[in-house]
């Protein structure tokens, strides 16, 4: 039996308004499977243009949307878990605020749920800021064993695709700040409690990257985040002391590489699953 489900969307003063506008039409208007509920959560004082966005946005939506106002920017843990709990429906799909959905995405992921998943994500292709040029694809672990085993080294899911139960998330103590890492921390808490998860190799989404994309995933905030994590996961047992030491020496190297390497480093090993996930 088909089931209503919730879209939960956060933005801040950092999206683009035009962004913002084709990431919200694809993923209501241009779905073959509407969600019921769009929840918005505005977190923090945004722009003008993107107020306008967003005002227009809620004006032409096809569904209801609740419009959740956070007076200062808290993080997107904060805005999540605020937004999370105004979901009406169990069922809620995640969606950035620069991304654009694909039309199929709902309806390939939520007969998945609906016949017993926890969580589900799908594949995305990655395209440029500039010309929408296709520039990478990501091919997820589709299998609970393989998304278990891989998700001891490297998230194993793409944040953005994401379809799950509220009350799985729930169960696993729901969005907590962790840095840059919250959605690594909830999925990696989620499997440790038992969800029942899978992904969907095929590309639902399509991934904005631009110039700085690389450039983010490295630095000191970053290898910070870093280490916050896996003292976290190894804190719940997730992870085995071999495990942490593995995934200090190589992830923790990683975030100071010049971002070129980091580059190739991330679509031959993190992007499409590493070799070393096993240890």
């Amino acid at each position: 039996m088909s089931e209503p489900f919730s879209l939960l969307m956060a933005v801040y003063r950092g999206d683009h308004p035009v962004h913002f506008a084709k990431a919200f039409t694809s993923s209501v208007e241009a779905q073959t499977r509407r969600p019921a509920q769009v929840v918005l959560v505005q977190d923090g004082p945004v722009s003008p243009g993107l107020e306008g966005a967003i005002e227009t946005a809620i004006a032409h939506s096809p569904v209801p949307v609740l419009h959740h106002r956070i007076q200062e920017n808290a993080g997107l843990a904060h805005a999540l878990a605020e937004g999370l709990a105004r979901c009406e429906h169990d069922i809620v799909a995640r969606m950035d605020a620069d991304d654009i959905s694909l039309p199929e995405r709902f309806a390939a992921q939520l007969p998945l749920i609906e016949g017993g998943l926890d969580l589900v994500g799908t594949g995305m292709l990655e395209f440029l800021d500039d010309d929408g040029s296709i520039v990478g694809r990501r091919v997820p672990r589709t299998a609970q064993a393989e998304i278990e085993r891989f998700a001891r080294f490297h998230d194993p899911f793409s944040h953005p695709t994401v379809v799950y139960r509220r009350s799985a998330v729930e169960r696993a103590g729901g969005y907590q700040p962790l840095g840059l890492m919250e959605d690594y921390w909830l999925f990696a808490r989620m499997i440790h409690a038992g969800a029942r998860v899978g992904n969907l190799a095929e590309p639902l989404l399509m991934y904005r990257v631009g110039d700085g994309a690389y450039a983010r995933r490295g630095g000191r905030a970053q290898w910070s985040s870093e280490m916050q994590l896996q003292r976290a996961l190894r804190r719940i047992g997730f992870t085995t002391r071999l495990q942490y030491l593995r995934n200090v020496l190589v992830r923790g190297t990683y975030r100071f590489v010049p971002e070129p390497i980091r580059r190739r480093a991330y679509r031959r090993l993190i992007a499409r699953g590493s070799s070393s996930d096993h240890a």
